[in-house]
């Protein structure tokens, strides 16, 4: 853990990656402690009522799923989808996978068929734990559902993986094409702890309990919050919410006697529109989007403390982060580099600038992905030199970070990272469908709606119906978030000589459609 008495420029000054050359994140989230601490809370579930789960539990339940595992074929290096929410076995699915050396791939219980098969065709993914709902959705790989088993109480040996072996698959946004796994070794969780530490104002002081609305399946919810609590000692809540409301929130916190949370920037901007007042934390970080100086002021009265805002993406993530202990924020800047994440802005040569450029992080990181998986030349790309690109444009204010916005086209809405391209791919599946581009449109709340932008074949004919039957022909195939809450019918679509969709032009006529 961060020593808390010291300098910002001190910490980062003085900061190493201590990776033992051998590594395995279950030891790290599980078995270590309950040897060290057995009766130690882990998880506080308040998914049925009320429910502490201690380290000693957690490590029977996940021994007992690895060797359901491994009576099914699993062996190392396999994938493993875990199609779970927040709860107990969502958290038990990962460490099991991980104490057998396969590679975990989280996924979104919101996922319709399509998108779920995507992801685990292209990971190889036989095996899925996930519950009776989740089962359904599945063509071609085995459900396995915990609470149908019968766990064997045998202790499971974790196997010895190292720093840079890999350990999970977590698909982007789909950009271009469809959505790439970013491979992550089991270094990835060393990684983020030194981001969530300080987002939190040094996490894993008396009294802390961690929570979060994210999904567990989003790499906001799993490695900024459960499994970094896990490792640090600190209860994670697991608490599934239906629609998202102050009240829910507020219930929860005192359930859960939740001291530090991570929200998502749409949620915060949910409940400062119903005027909520959460007291008690001690904490609140938000990453995902830039918070301006408005929702730091409101964010000071609602909780009685400074928001502390962090920056990074699924690839390398917890890189940057503000600090309300050790420095004050600058509205309209993310915070400053995470001690271990060297961070810069690149001109169009690759070299360091002063001024707008590239956001980068150099190579070393312990958070930064292995690869994308069985995509050498995506990989390839993602990076300049000892540089790996976000896609993101940034300058320095002073030590400051300033995020100026995004190089590529995905779609930022309510706190979930959209790609326009596998909604498309959906819609031109749809008979009516001739071609289709799909862009963000601003939107106060949720920061960008997905609208998309339709020609019809010949003979068919626009109309309110039709936009309604395309948005439920995306709902039912993708995930529920993803739909297009706009649709709009054009003759043609701004195309460049090679016959690609200019976002550009979509993306000004979206904006002006808004301002009008």
């Amino acid at each position: 853990m961060l020593k808390r008495k010291q300098s910002y420029q001190t910490l980062f000054n003085d900061f190493t990656w201590d990776l033992p050359e051998y590594l395995n994140m279950a030891a790290q989230v599980c078995d270590d402690w309950a040897v060290r601490e057995p009766e130690r809370v882990a998880i506080i579930d308040l998914t049925e009522g009320r429910r502490e789960i201690s380290y000693a539990e957690l490590l029977r339940l996940a021994d007992g799923l690895a060797w359901a595992l491994v009576e099914r074929g699993v062996t190392r290096g396999d994938r493993v989808g875990v199609l779970r929410t927040q709860g107990i076995w969502c958290a038990v699915a990962h460490i099991a996978i991980w104490k057998i050396g396969a590679i975990s791939i989280p996924l979104f219980k919101l996922f319709q068929r399509d998108a779920l098969q995507s992801r685990a065709v292209d990971a190889g993914a036989q095996v899925v734990i996930t519950d009776p709902d989740g089962a359904q959705l599945l063509e071609g790989q085995e459900a396995l559902i915990p609470e149908d088993l019968v766990l064997s109480d045998k202790p499971f040996e974790t196997v010895q993986t190292g720093a840079e072996d890999p350990a999970v698959l977590i698909y982007t946004s789909g950009t271009t094409g469809s959505p790439k796994g970013a491979l992550h070794a089991h270094r990835v969780l060393t990684g983020h702890l030194p981001g969530v530490e300080i987002s939190h104002d040094f996490l894993g002081q008396e009294d802390d309990c961690l929570w979060t609305p994210a999904d567990w399946a989003w790499i906001g919810g799993l490695f900024d919050v459960l499994m970094p609590g896990l490792a640090l000692g600190v209860p994670v809540v697991a608490a599934r919410m239906g629609k998202f409301s102050a009240a829910e929130c507020q219930r929860i916190v005192r359930e859960g006697g939740v001291r530090n949370i991570f929200f998502p920037p749409t949620a915060l901007r949910m409940l400062k529109a119903e005027g909520a007042v959460i007291e008690g934390l001690r904490s609140v970080a938000s990453g995902g989007e830039p918070l301006g100086a408005e929702m730091l002021s409101w964010g000071r009265e609602a909780f009685g403390l400074t928001i502390n805002e962090f920056y990074g993406q699924t690839e390398c993530n917890m890189v940057a982060s503000s600090c309300a202990t050790l420095f004050e924020p600058q509205p309209g800047c993310i915070g400053k580099p995470v001690p271990g994440h060297e961070i810069a802005v690149l001109d169009e040569t690759g070299q360091p600038t002063g001024g707008e450029g590239d956001v980068a992080v150099r190579r070393g990181s312990a958070s930064m992905m292995l690869g994308y998986w069985n995509r050498v030349e995506a990989t390839a790309e993602k990076f300049k030199g000892d540089w790996m690109l976000t896609g993101d444009r940034g300058r320095w204010q002073g030590d400051y970070l300033q995020f100026v916005g995004r190089e590529d086209d995905v779609i930022t809405s309510a706190g979930y990272r959209i790609g326009p391209a596998e909604i498309e791919d959906c819609l031109l599946k749809h008979p009516a469908v001739a071609t289709v581009g799909v862009v963000g449109k601003p939107d106060p709340l949720r920061t960008e709606i997905v609208k998309a932008y339709v020609v019809l074949k010949e003979a068919q004919q626009a109309s309110c119906d039709l936009a309604e039957e395309l948005q439920d022909f995306v709902k039912t195939r993708l995930a529920s978030y993803s739909y297009p809450r706009e649709i709009g019918f054009l003759e043609a679509l701004p195309m460049t000589v090679t016959g690609k969709v200019i976002r550009k032009e979509l993306k000004a006529r979206a904006a002006a459609e808004g301002q009008a």
